[in-house]
């Protein structure tokens, strides 16, 4: 008589997310302001152009993925829109506007994958402050956070990173860097060369 083993379960696949890193002064600024308050978002502080998602293709073919949908794509300007609450979470909204959504839209198309219940037409661009508040902290946290200022109200995506999460620790597997507009050309003197 022989006894079969029932088969193994599918290790899980990994997250993976796409990420634009804030510029160093606002990534600061956020991390002492959740120091201060004794809360953490998940991970460094990153806004998510597309929510964690899984897939079926293997790390280097959803690097050449997003590197082929991604071609061409110009930096584009983020801007605050301010503090936005809901239930357990706090977080930095920014304004989604036509080249934030647009650009959103395609990186959604990139390769098969699930989707994320934030992602799509409930997509709001944001950095996370505060993740997990339980319910007797909310309004307390909700009324310190309402008094702070961030660092700067805008800033200049110029590379999207692919991220994979596995067992708590997130990874970045690859930087997209965005195409730059051309520098205005500087004015030239009367001998035809740049001033110095």
């Amino acid at each position: 008589m022989t006894h079969s083993l029932p088969p193994l379960p599918e290790p899980a696949r990994p997250l993976f997310s796409l990420v634009a890193w804030p510029p160093q002064v606002l990534d600061t600024w956020m991390r002492r302001t959740q120091a201060a308050l004794n809360v953490s978002g998940f991970g460094l502080p990153h806004l998510n152009l597309r929510a964690p998602f899984q897939t079926s293709l293997e790390g280097s073919e959803l690097v050449a993925a997003f590197r082929e949908g991604l071609r061409g794509e110009p930096a584009l300007e983020v801007r605050v829109r301010g503090w936005k609450r809901l239930s357990g979470v706090i977080f930095l909204e920014f304004e989604l506007d036509s080249a934030l959504a647009a650009l959103h839209a395609r990186v959604l198309s990139i390769g098969p994958s699930s989707r994320a219940p934030y992602d799509g037409a409930d997509y709001r661009p944001h950095l996370t402050l505060a993740l997990g508040i339980l319910p007797w902290a909310e309004d307390l946290l909700w009324e310190q956070v309402q008094a702070l200022t961030p660092p700067l109200d805008r800033f200049t995506v110029q590379a999207l990173s692919l991220t994979r999460e596995e067992r708590g620790e997130v990874q970045e597997l690859h930087t997209f860097p965005l195409i730059l507009p051309p520098e205005e050309e500087a004015p030239r003197n009367d001998a035809g060369a740049a001033p110095s």
